[in-house]
């Protein structure tokens, strides 16, 4: 019988800033957005509070001063370490894990008898080596795991560890059966709605679909959700995560910009942060993709929002030559009169490194061994001393246009000078 479990951080933003700042916790806490626009976590106080996912935080920002909130901004450096201690930690348990997002991993338990027990060992161990508050649910498919995880987080009753192992019909029933459909991992809004009309609203009503209705009105998706909803487990774990087909990276920026220098900064910053990650998975890019964007929030201006791919002769992941590409592109779609807001860079048509490809006679030639060994002495600089401590010149030194996170903690765990310091008494 496979048994799987879904750990899950508890307002993982929120409780990483809590770990170094005992003074946030009973506080109301929020983790806003990019340039500290929008609420994107919040503490279990904040949820009280009534304050939604995503609201602008001017629309609610006095009130919940007021009430003795804590505003911050994103902190990803710190977030990222956090979560790479945590799923270290949970690696100990289990040869098979699927790391499922910054907050969440699956773990495969078969062997262990105690499962109960051993969610206990989990929450226990990452807490008391991290800081970090957990929540286990475990069932025979990753669905129940999923639904698991929900009852153990929103019923303090199961200690934070729920196990639907080894429950009869009836017991299984009477623990996630009156869950609403959208709390099922897999299903949407749409899908719920559809399922609503059909007079399918909770988890035991969904359960008891006829899977070949499913698949015929829905998908052979929402049928497999119907059979893992019955113990029959249908999605193995993915114990190494695939490939991305499309590497973006995209920030709002501080303040509008207006010349084509400063986005030049910009978009060789995300260009280089993308060709990090694509040499990180292995891949070479067939061409980049630039768009530019001003703020659809204000009508009274004027909007543009341009795009241009720049395909490449030969497949590279050479920061020196998706920064030129992504310059040229720039160039010929930048326009003049425009508050830009934002920009987005793309890599696309990944192939893996060593990839055979149509050879242009014209082009010059690849010196691939030269390239290979700079960009690899770069990652290597810059992964011991800091990202950027290498970089290329087009991305600047002031970055005036960066986003703004007047609010952000210190970097804990990532930065030397940020080092927390106990002071003698």
């Amino acid at each position: 019988m496979t048994v799987f479990a879904l750990v899950d951080c508890n307002n993982f933003y929120a409780s990483c800033e809590r770990v170094f700042n005992p003074k946030l916790a009973g506080k109301p806490l929020v983790v806003l957005s990019n340039n500290d626009g929008a609420v994107v976590a919040r503490s279990a106080e904040a949820k009280a509070m009534g304050i939604p996912m995503a609201t602008p935080y001017f629309k609610i920002e006095r009130e919940f001063l007021k009430a003795g909130g804590v505003a911050l901004s994103s902190n990803y450096a710190l977030y990222a370490d956090m979560s790479n201690r945590v799923m270290s930690i949970l690696a100990g348990f289990s040869p098979n894990q699927e790391v499922y997002s910054i907050d969440e991993c699956f773990l495969g338990l078969e062997g262990f008898s105690d499962l109960t027990g051993i969610g206990q060992t989990i929450r226990e161990k990452v807490r008391s080596w991290t800081g970090l508050p957990v929540c286990v649910g475990i069932g025979p498919s990753k669905t129940l795991a999923k639904l698991a995880n929900h009852v153990a987080k929103k019923k303090p009753g199961w200690n934070s560890v729920c196990s639907l192992i080894g429950l009869a019909e009836s017991e299984l029933l009477a623990v996630i059966g009156k869950i609403e459909i959208g709390e099922v991992w897999g299903v949407g809004r749409r899908i719920s709605a559809r399922l609503n009309e059909m007079g399918v609203h909770t988890v035991a009503q969904l359960r008891a679909m006829d899977p070949k209705l499913i698949k015929r009105e829905f998908s052979v998706v929402l049928e497999r959700t119907v059979m893992e909803l019955r113990g029959v487990s249908c999605l193995a774990l993915d114990e190494v995560a695939p490939p991305k087909q499309q590497i973006m990276s995209s920030r709002s920026f501080g303040q509008p910009v207006f010349d084509l220098p400063e986005l030049e900064e910009a978009v060789a910053s995300y260009t280089s942060r993308a060709a990090e990650k694509l040499r990180k998975q292995r891949h070479v890019a067939g061409g980049i993709l630039i768009q530019l964007q001003t703020n659809p929030f204000k009508p009274d201006e004027p909007q543009y929002f341009p795009s241009i791919t720049v395909p490449f002769v030969h497949p590279t992941s050479d920061t020196r030559d998706l920064v030129n590409a992504a310059i040229r592109g720039l160039k010929r779609i930048f326009r003049e009169g425009y508050a830009y807001k934002k920009a987005c860079v793309m890599l696309v048509e990944l192939k893996p490194e060593g990839t055979a490809h149509q050879g242009d006679l014209f082009a010059a030639p690849l010196k691939p061994i030269q390239s290979a060994k700079l960009m690899q002495a770069m990652d290597t600089l810059n992964a011991r001393f800091g990202r950027g401590t290498v970089r290329v010149a087009a991305e600047g030194i002031e970055q005036d246009w960066k986003m703004k996170r007047g609010r952000m903690s210190p970097r804990y765990t990532t930065e030397w000078q940020h080092l927390i310091r106990a002071k003698a008494i």
